[in-house]
């Protein structure tokens, strides 16, 4: 990780779970990271807690709605102009609603569509533009995906979230496809965890956190500082390896 101290990473969905605790990786690293989401509040206590214990690089929270496109652009903007632009990338933010297929509510398809893939690609492709204004040739764009991006659940609640994380894999693998093409050394990684114990399935079921409970009770599940591990893991490996990491849960 000696080769990114100083340098700016973008993390979305910073507040909480997985997004907090690769903030927190990242900044014990020295890197300078902006964490967005749409409430900041707990990204500046997180900020604090950085530098109480001393870490080595900084914490700038971003208010930021991924669902609304000029909001992206605001960022990057701010962070051009304040830190030059972004060397990694960590599209981190999403969530599920439990809206099934045969009865679901299109708004709620829509609001994962919009946060989990479109956001995703828009952060995507203004990350590159701004290595690529900068020459940076080093740059990583890490994609945290699911398990579910791979098969889908048995579960009705999932079937339509499972459908987005498909196409996180299908957009890793074409933008690894197109760096390749353009003669870039800009890594792309998709990390898919089986389950985490986060906030993500009381936020799924926020009417019923009984049923959450007993999801993360029945195994032994994995926890947000496991997938923070495997983003420095593959932020570390050398420049010339590609990195696809799999975490399912024994």
């Amino acid at each position: 990780m000696e080769r990114w101290k100083g340098r700016v990473a973008l993390v979305s969905g910073a507040s909480v779970g997985i997004g907090a605790a690769v903030v927190k990786e990242l900044v014990q690293h020295g890197m300078k990271v902006v964490g967005c989401a749409r409430s900041v509040d707990k990204i500046e206590k997180l900020a604090a807690e950085c530098a109480r214990s001393g870490f080595s690089g900084t914490l700038i929270p971003y208010k930021c709605d991924l669902s609304v496109e000029e909001e992206i652009i605001n960022m990057f903007s701010a962070i051009k102009s304040s830190h030059q632009g972004v060397d990694v990338l960590i599209n981190n933010a999403g969530l599920a609603l439990p809206e099934p297929l045969l009865t679901g509510r299109t708004s709620s398809w829509r609001t994962m569509i919009d946060v989990n893939v479109i956001a995703l690609s828009v952060c995507t492709r203004e990350a590159y533009q701004s290595m690529k204004e900068r020459n940076v040739d080093d740059g990583h764009i890490i994609n945290i995906n699911s398990m579910g991006g791979h098969r889908v659940v048995h579960t009705a609640d999932g079937h339509f979230y499972c459908s987005t994380k498909y196409a996180v894999t299908a957009l890793t693998e074409g933008l690894r496809q197109e760096l390749r093409d353009a003669k870039s050394h800009i890594r792309a990684t998709c990390i898919s965890p089986g389950l985490v114990e986060t906030e993500f399935a009381y936020r799924l079921y926020s009417d019923k956190p009984e049923k959450a409970a007993a999801a993360y009770g029945s195994i032994k599940c994995l926890q947000a500082g496991d997938v923070a591990s495997a983003v420095v893991y593959a932020l570390s490996s050398p420049p010339h390896v590609q990195v696809i990491i799999f975490i399912p849960v024994l």
